[in-house]
């Protein structure tokens, strides 16, 4: 269901489950367990077969008790949190659809690289389920307004659009998605990990926080930073190497 392979710093957790790489709880488990078990510098999320993600597994919220329900959502929350408080940045690798809580995996991502083919939409709202868990992912990566228009359409929004809206980084051809998400991984590893992880860290701290609060914070964590051995190290070179 869930497979984890080791590419030098990248690490690439690839999800082969039934149904589309439905979210179902043991797929969402598999991937919680994947991504906190992860070593490398970056990770890339990939899926396997023509869908990225159709979302939740419904035969597990058709008859189901509202224990099951508590326990279906709470577990996709704690994915999504997941995805955003370990310490690599995760980039999904995106072809064919991302629905409903597949896209709010995709939004809930670091980064993503989409290929030509992908679509994007929350299609709750068609069958009685609006998709307001996905809305939260949804709505800080997009905006209001085109976060509303997909929740309350469900309007599939193809990958070149989701990459003007801010939903996705890159869009490449189907042949030349993984070397680009490779890419794009690679390049995020070439800076320090203990660098990156404290900015990662810090930007999903301050994004929630008014602007002052948030600039208070900011600055405390970029005068830790500045201080710390490694970044005195490499600002000394840095100086060192321009001025000769």
């Amino acid at each position: 269901m869930i497979r984890v392979t080791a590419e030098g710093v990248v690490d690439v957790v690839t999800m082969a489950g039934p149904r589309r790489n439905a979210l179902s709880l043991a797929m969402m488990r598999s991937l919680i367990g994947a991504l906190q078990g992860c070593q490398g510098r970056v990770v890339v999320l990939a899926a396997e077969g023509p869908v990225f993600s159709a979302g939740h597994d419904l035969n597990e919220l058709v008859g189901c008790s509202s224990a099951q329900t508590e326990e279906v959502f709470g577990v996709c929350t704690e994915l999504m949190s997941v995805v955003q408080s370990i310490r690599q940045p995760v980039i999904a690798e995106v072809q064919g659809a991302a629905t409903a809580a597949g896209c709010q995996l995709v939004a809930a991502c670091d980064l993503a690289v989409a290929s030509e083919d992908a679509w994007f939409a929350t299609p709750g709202v068609k069958i009685g389920l609006f998709c307001s868990t996905p809305m939260v992912a949804l709505t800080r990566a997009i905006g209001r307004k085109r976060a509303m228009e997909m929740l309350l359409t469900a309007r599939q929004v193809p990958a070149r659009e989701a990459a003007e809206w801010g939903l996705v980084n890159r869009v490449v051809s189907a042949s030349s998605l993984t070397a680009a998400a490779r890419e794009l991984a690679l390049s995020v590893a070439a800076a320090s990990d203990d660098t990156v992880a404290l900015g990662k860290r810090a930007f999903y701290e301050q994004i929630e926080m008014p602007r002052d609060e948030a600039y208070r914070y900011a600055r405390g964590v970029m005068e830790r930073n500045a201080l710390a051995g490694a970044a005195q190290e490499q600002m000394r070179a840095f100086l060192e190497k321009r001025g000769r």
